[in-house]
């Protein structure tokens, strides 16, 4: 497996509070580039700017993707554009809240 797979599944294992979905799945995360197999670079959203994780969840992302064996180093970016939207949802995602 890559770095890459490797964070995301690390990023799997974090969950929306309020939603039963992870936040992978949920299309909270943008992108995540690997460089020179050490560092991390990960973009990612929240479903809303208030929302009350706002401070957890990032802190959350960067504790998982330093678990990944190798990754010393990792840059999370939180951005607001493009606006998360539900269709940004997996399709697993989607089944999985009736939607």
């Amino acid at each position: 497996m890559s770095k890459k797979e490797l964070i995301i599944e690390e990023i799997r294992k974090i969950y929306d509070p309020e939603l039963p979905v992870n936040i992978y799945e949920l299309g909270l995360i943008y992108d995540i580039i690997v460089e020179n197999e050490k560092s991390a670079k990960i973009k990612m959203t929240l479903t809303t700017p208030n929302c009350p994780v706002a401070e957890s969840l990032p802190k959350e992302v960067k504790e998982g993707a330093m678990q990944v064996e190798g990754i010393e180093e990792v840059d999370l970016e939180l951005v607001w554009d493009p606006p998360w939207t539900k269709d940004m949802m997996s399709e697993a995602a989607k089944l999985e809240l009736n939607l």
